[in-house]
């Protein structure tokens, strides 16, 4: 996958939702057994969505909250580990700084963590459970980007 053309789109639930709906059943309600009350919180239409193609195909997603809250950040088995996260990772981040927001924040999934770390991601908090999972809340300011 080093030379995979990578392409991330930005836009509206109308316009990205279908797509980015079948990475998350996948990811989330498959293979991490989330409940589907839980992964669909109704909150889709009101946030700003990503989708990272490989070669044309969908294989990553996530969505940036009106509140700068970053979420449901989710990545197929099969592309993992060449970048993708990263790639959508920075593209919400971007988009919050040229909303003028001060900081991002998310809810990472404990296994997770040093990703985010790598990306600047400070933890704070204690450890919760979400979908029965366990997470850690954490910042990156955006002053100085």
């Amino acid at each position: 996958m080093q030379n995979a053309k990578l392409e991330i789109r930005e836009g509206s639930w109308a316009v990205l939702g279908a797509e980015a709906s079948e990475i998350r059943r996948v990811v989330f309600i498959e293979e991490q057994r989330v409940p589907l009350e839980e992964e669909w919180d109704g909150r889709d239409g009101d946030c700003h969505h990503f989708l990272a193609l490989l070669e044309g195909r969908p294989v990553g997603t996530a969505r940036l909250l009106p509140d700068a809250h970053i979420g449901r950040v989710a990545v197929l088995a099969e592309a993992r580990g060449s970048g993708i996260g990263a790639a959508l990772m920075h593209a919400a981040i971007d988009a919050a700084h040229r909303q003028g927001h001060p900081a991002v924040e998310l809810a990472a999934q404990t296994h997770a963590l040093a990703f985010y770390a790598r990306l600047g991601f400070t933890a704070f908090g204690d450890e919760f459970l979400d979908a029965g999972i366990p997470h850690r809340n954490m910042h990156l300011p955006l002053a100085g980007r």
